[in-house]
């Protein structure tokens, strides 16, 4: 039995984590009451010496010191301080407006405001709550169907976890080892897709449920021209100007393709419509509708914040954490702007911050405590030979990496999934030849799913807080509302899931999406290297008739 035992260490240890986690015990505490545990039984049947748990203080120091993880209270708090300014109330007011009577209009401002948002703060309960404060009861208004806007809200929302700043991608670079604007750069592109994709739904649905998700009646526009018209072709022509100017001043400097690009292109864009939209205003030259205005006016702030974080992360000014520092500060500068900066609003900031911080390091230390025994009983070489034997070489090992997330997502928290299982699946994935960046993408967006499937996704559980749960009276058009239900919201999550589940076999199969980050030049094969060196010249060699004498 013992010898069985001692065997088996590994396999047993990762069992009784399972059952600890699933009787509901605290999991930074499950962590490390195993980690102690099975250590002194490994002391006890021999597998490792007695000093072996003196290494526990410096993992612990190696938290408390790791640079890397600074970046999550940064990214935090400018998030809360962005989400309770009003910036994403008068985001979803304005974009709604510009999509106006267009059939889903409404759900595609949402998915728009949600990945502006996802952009700015990184922070999946922020956006969710913001929004279904904001456009839920405008969508239930206007005839929305339930499951419809709830799903759209909720989806919208997670787009935080695999749009740059996420506070996901910041952890599995730390726990895979590399760069975070890596990792930034390499999930800029997968996010964009994935909104595609949502806003691609909203799409079918107009076209086979219309009344699943009608556009705004014409009495619901408010901004518009003294004549009646709406303005839009004036914003149109702005933003291909501005498109068009930065392009042509990007493509003559020497700023490499990808990420980097995308985000410097739209800076420019963006200071170029701004002028035109302060010189319309200030100089009343009335080229701009006053639609026009708002947009451009509404939608700077948000992306000079963007270019302030993620690009000066991703053309190498700025680290990830001083990304972070410049965007809490960009944070505050707009708040004050928008004279909405109190006391109050930082305290309660600063609190949250505190707590979701305090939250993760407890859950690291804890996982360096069980991750210290599980290595001294050889627990990472059992993972690491269990995965790569499977059949089917890297997409066998992605297909069942993937679906093992998955389901682990139903019970575990990204945080608690991150700081648990990525550090065993990171040496198998590597062994394997898997770029370590796309790997962490590709569990990015998996664990996105993590906050929408039934019954544990945090996403719903943000939307049922501010969801009405009783009926109301609709306090614009005087209407008794019904309320929406559990299974309303989360049975529209499930099309958000299978889209989710999707993009994963597309970032899978369509790596570039991801390997752009490198920034691949052209290729040089080292066995075609010719060196051609000439021979050096040396000066003529005296001649002599006689041999010179010698004295």
């Amino acid at each position: 039995m013992i010898e069985f035992f001692i065997h088996n260490m590994a396999p047993i240890m990762f069992a009784a984590l399972v059952v600890l986690l699933l009787l509901g015990y605290p999991v930074a505490f499950a962590l490390a009451a195993n980690g102690l545990f099975f250590g002194l039984i490994g002391i006890e049947l021999g597998l490792f010496a007695p000093n072996f748990l003196q290494a526990l203080p410096e993992r612990v120091y190696g938290v408390m010191s790791n640079d890397t993880l600074l970046a999550i209270p940064f990214f935090t708090f400018m998030g809360l301080i962005l989400e309770r300014s009003g910036m994403a109330e008068d985001l979803l007011d304005t974009i709604g407006q510009l999509f106006g009577t267009i059939r889903g209009g409404l759900a595609y401002a949402v998915i728009f405001v949600g990945a502006l948002l996802a952009a700015t703060t990184g922070v999946v309960a922020a956006s969710v709550i913001s929004m279904g404060l904001i456009s839920l009861p405008i969508m239930l208004r206007y005839g929305y169907d339930r499951r419809v806007a709830s799903g759209v809200i909720a989806a919208s929302g997670t787009l935080a976890q695999i749009i740059p700043p996420s506070l996901v991608l910041i952890v599995m670079a730390d726990q895979l080892g590399r760069s975070v604007g890596d990792m930034y750069e390499g999930a800029f592109i997968p996010g964009l897709v994935l909104s595609t994709l949502y806003a691609s739904y909203v799409f079918l649905v107009t076209i086979f449920y219309p009344k699943a998700a009608p556009g705004l009646p014409a009495e619901a526009l408010t901004y518009k021209e003294p004549d009646g018209r709406r303005g839009v072709i004036s914003l149109f022509v702005v933003i291909i100007l501005s498109a068009v100017a930065a392009y042509l001043y990007m493509r003559t400097t020497n700023v490499r393709a990808g990420a980097d690009f995308v985000v410097l292109t739209m800076s420019v864009g963006v200071v170029l419509s701004f002028a035109i939209a302060l010189a319309n205003r200030l100089l009343r030259l009335r080229l701009l509708s006053v639609l026009a205005e708002q947009v451009i006016f509404v939608m700077v702030p948000p992306l000079a914040l963007i270019f302030l974080v993620l690009g000066t992360i991703f053309i190498g000014v700025a680290t990830p954490t001083e990304g972070g520092a410049m965007g809490a500060v960009g944070a505050l500068a707009l708040a004050m702007m928008k004279r909405r900066l109190t006391w109050d609003l930082v305290r309660q900031a600063a609190e949250s911050t505190a707590k979701l911080s305090a939250f993760v390091v407890f859950i690291l230390v804890g996982a360096r405590v069980f991750s210290l025994t599980f290595y001294g009983v050889d627990g990472h070489r059992w993972v690491e030979e269990l995965l790569v034997s499977l059949p089917g070489g890297q997409v066998g090992f992605l297909v069942f990496v993937n679906v093992f997330v998955f389901f682990l997502a139903f019970f575990l928290d990204f945080f608690e999934i991150a700081f648990i299982v990525i550090p065993l699946l990171g040496p198998a994935a590597e062994r394997l030849g898997i770029d370590l960046i796309w790997f962490g993408v590709i569990l990015g967006v998996n664990m996105q799913t993590s906050f929408m499937h039934p019954p544990f996704g945090f996403a719903l559980f943000y939307l049922r807080s501010v969801a009405p749960k009783e009926p109301y009276i609709d306090r614009v058009t005087g209407k008794r509302m019904d309320p929406i239900t559990t299974g309303q919201i989360y049975w529209g999550a499930v099309p958000f899931v299978v889209i989710q589940c999707i993009m994963v076999g597309l970032v899978i199969f369509f790596p570039s999406m991801v390997m752009h980050y490198k920034h691949v030049g052209p290729v040089i094969d080292p066995q075609n290297i010719q060196i051609d060196i000439a021979p050096p010249e040396l000066p003529p060699i005296p001649q002599f008739d006689q041999p010179p004498k010698i004295q």
